[in-house]
């Protein structure tokens, strides 16, 4: 764990939305902040995810629309990588969703990385009882149309040194977009072993990074359930046609001008994006 209190909520509402304001002007300007924590030392996950829900209902003010959520900080892999040692999540608008062999500006976004994932497609709606954890695995394979494989663009407002998970929540965890493979890469989500997807991140045509899928908290499936039943805490359920991000299963890649990401899922394909 980070030291970081879970519950009760420390921030005044003007400090809440304060900051909220100011993740949401780097993000429009493609800045980055100075770190929350340290101005804000007695924040709790509670306040962070506060601060989340202010600038969501900014954008969904400014018209936009919110097609899902992601994880992240699932597997020990990002948790080494972040020094970060639980999970968080992040909602995904629909101006975030980028179909597989874009073209995309790195302008866009702010401390540019990339991430391999599996992303579940519901059919049905899914929402867990405040205070109970009663969503399982097989309640989300139940729910979910299709699995299919997605990368995560990774766009960090807060600075990244010194991070702890009340900055990352606050940023909506620092999801930037979402890369869907194609529907020929698609499958049910009960036919193949969510835990044993591999995946080999080709960067301009050389490996950078391998992974198996059940370095996500053990099953992806598992980590969609986290999601379900964290978001119960916080009066939100998901909708049909709602994706999940299940977290990744690698390091995050660094991203630069130029660079050409390629990740091969065995025998299901790629996903791939340009960064330009």
């Amino acid at each position: 764990m980070t030291g970081v209190p879970q519950t009760g909520r420390t921030l005044t509402e003007e400090q809440t939305v304060a900051i909220a304001d100011d993740l949401l002007r780097a993000a429009t300007t493609g800045g980055t902040i100075d770190l929350i924590s340290p101005r804000h030392p007695g924040m709790t996950v509670e306040d962070a995810y506060a601060v989340q829900r202010v600038w969501r209902q900014r954008r969904e003010d400014q018209g936009g629309t919110v097609v899902g959520h992601k994880i992240g900080l699932t597997s020990k892999a990002m948790q080494d990588a972040t020094g970060i040692t639980e999970p968080d999540y992040g909602v995904i608008f629909a101006d975030q969703v980028i179909p597989s062999g874009e073209r995309v500006r790195h302008d866009r976004w702010s401390n540019v990385r990339v991430e391999v994932e599996l992303a579940f497609v519901l059919k049905h709606d899914l929402a867990g009882t405040p205070g109970r954890e009663d969503i399982g695995a097989a309640d989300v394979i139940a729910a979910t149309d299709y699995v299919v494989p997605a990368l995560e663009i990774l766009d960090a407002h807060v600075q990244l040194k010194g991070r702890t998970i009340v900055d990352t929540i606050s940023d909506n965890a620092a999801l930037g977009a979402m890369v869907l493979g194609g529907e020929d890469l698609r499958f049910a989500p009960d036919a193949r072993d969510l835990r044993w997807i591999g995946a080999q991140c080709f960067v301009n045509d050389q490996i950078t990074e391998t992974g198996v899928s059940g370095g996500v908290l053990g099953d992806p499936a598992l980590s969609a359930a986290w999601l379900v039943n964290r978001i119960a805490g916080h009066g939100d359920g998901l909708r049909a046609g709602d994706t999940i991000l299940a977290g990744s299963f690698t390091r995050p890649v660094w991203a630069e001008v130029g660079d050409h990401f390629r990740v091969e899922y065995q025998d299901l394909g790629a996903v791939e994006v340009s960064f330009e």
